[in-house]
């Protein structure tokens, strides 16, 4: 066998073609519950179709545990959604709903119209993206890096390790980042021998923000990467060395294409949250000095529903945040169902 994967780097090398027939061609399983005699299956065959009332009749156990999530959604999901007219009234809680003056755009207006407006817009949309950039990458380098190590005790010791994060909550993580870059005694200070409050340093902020949203959760999302990885057929991968192919090929040509669908996936769902930056980090970490950049759109629904009581003028700038939301998902979906075969919507 040549040396340094010349065969699998050969214009005519097979090992793409055996990749591809592997996964394309069906292996035929057979269980004994699967054996159906010739008669039984020409009976089969002269079974009249069935009716929908006679098929759940037939399996009524499964429907009714379907029920019970389909009954929590709407009375959870759907019916509150009665209350998102109050965007487009001068709500008062005496009057209630239909009592309260009919006012159309008007919250709409005021939002669009209000000094802070397109900086909190900005400052949101370039928290989400800047997250969604550097965050998304990461949980699929790990996956792939956990994927080739070999020892079993090691590998789960590193998952442990990984996944351990995601279950701080996020108030002791902002206490957390509160030690670690205080200005007296914080780690990072006595690291660089510096006595910078990063925290009142707009410039700084967003780093904070996605750098510990990265520590905490990139080793959860490697999770269902993972997963993936693990249901990929043995085959390829012994094909893959009898042709010559390194371990950065076989991570290229294997591994990567198994994981593109899920990526997808996952980039349209993240996609359909890019103007829901998390409301309680940025509340924990905000100050009066970094506002520049922490001023997002979740925060200030806070601020004006509860604190200032603003129902319906909270309730109008949620609904914009929410219609956002929803074009970027489905143009995110159009895009990447054309780019491949995932499509979520």
């Amino acid at each position: 066998m040549e040396k340094g994967g010349a065969i699998f780097n050969r214009p005519n090398s097979n090992f793409k073609k055996e990749v591809s027939l592997m996964k394309t061609t069906p292996q035929p399983v057979t269980y004994a519950g699967d054996r159906i005699s010739g008669a039984g299956s020409a009976a089969l065959a002269r079974r009249p179709g069935r009716t929908l009332g006679r098929r759940i009749l037939d399996n009524w156990q499964l429907y009714a545990l379907l029920l019970i999530p389909v009954v929590l959604t709407f009375v959870y999901k759907y019916i509150p959604m009665y209350g998102i007219q109050i965007a487009f009234r001068d709500f008062k809680a005496s009057k209630g709903y239909m009592g309260s003056e009919w006012v159309g755009w008007y919250w709409f207006q005021r939002f669009f119209s209000s000094p802070t407006c397109w900086r909190m817009i900005k400052n949101t949309v370039l928290i989400s993206l800047f997250s969604l950039l550097w965050s998304f990458p990461i949980p699929i380098i790990l996956s792939l890096i956990i994927n080739q190590l070999r020892f079993h005790k090691f590998k789960r010791v590193v998952q442990t390790v990984l996944y351990a994060p995601h279950f701080i909550s996020v108030m002791v993580i902002c206490g957390m980042i509160r030690i670690f870059l205080s200005p007296s005694g914080g780690l990072l200070n006595l690291i660089l021998g510096t006595q910078i409050d990063f925290l009142t340093q707009s410039s700084a902020f967003r780093t904070i923000y996605i750098a510990s949203g990265i520590w905490q959760d990139a080793g959860w999302g490697c999770i269902i990467y993972l997963a993936t990885l693990a249901n990929v057929d043995p085959g390829l991968y012994e094909a893959a060395k009898i042709d010559g192919a390194s371990v950065f090929q076989r991570i290229l040509n294997i591994d990567i294409p198994e994981l593109l669908p899920m990526a997808i996936l996952n980039l349209i769902m993240a996609a359909g949250g890019l103007m829901n930056v998390g409301f309680e980090k940025v509340w924990l970490l905000q100050t009066d000095l970094n506002k520049a950049t922490s001023d997002v759109i979740a925060v200030y629904v806070y601020q004006q529903g509860i604190e200032s009581a603003k129902y319906s003028y909270s309730t109008a700038v949620g609904l914009f945040n929410t219609a956002v939301n929803i074009v970027l998902l489905l143009i995110v979906n159009k895009i990447a169902s054309k780019a491949s075969d995932v499509e979520f919507v």
